[in-house]
């Protein structure tokens, strides 16, 4: 297997709500059916009705908003670019649920909740490079 990771699928129990929320962030939706799909830098996220999603992956939804082993991570380019995102997404309907604080490890980051209540951290590391394209390189871990 490739490690590459092509789509992440958000499981909501609103569709029209949980696209506001992203478009209110300022990514640009498109709807297909019962589907909405983002373009997140170079793969794809979708959103998708919670039960529907469960039973295509041959799971039980479970609860809704609660932590199902998973967070997404957004990293900026700077600390106040983590206050101003944090503050976004609460505008948006979103849910801060950590607020931003630094890090023993030189890190600046805080957390969100989406509607449906998908963990985001919201992060500044410097030791974690950002392209101008917003793509980001990990570190070599062995030489550090």
């Amino acid at each position: 297997m490739e490690p590459r990771i092509s789509l992440i699928t958000l499981g909501v129990t609103d569709l029209a709500r949980a696209r506001r929320f992203y478009e209110a962030l300022g990514w640009r939706g498109q709807k297909v059916e019962e589907t909405v799909f983002f373009q997140a830098g170079g793969l794809g996220l979708v959103l998708w009705g919670r039960e529907k999603l469960a039973r295509d992956s041959g799971r039980e939804a479970g609860r809704a908003g609660g932590f199902g082993g998973i967070v997404l991570a957004h990293n900026v380019r700077s600390r106040e670019e983590v206050d101003a995102l944090l503050g976004q997404a609460e505008q948006a309907g979103g849910r801060v649920t950590k607020s931003a604080e630094a890090s023993p490890h030189g890190f600046y980051s805080g957390a969100f909740a989406d509607p449906d209540g998908h963990p985001w951290e919201v992060a500044h590391n410097p030791g974690f490079p950002l392209a101008e394209d917003g793509t980001l390189t990990l570190p070599d871990f062995d030489t550090l």
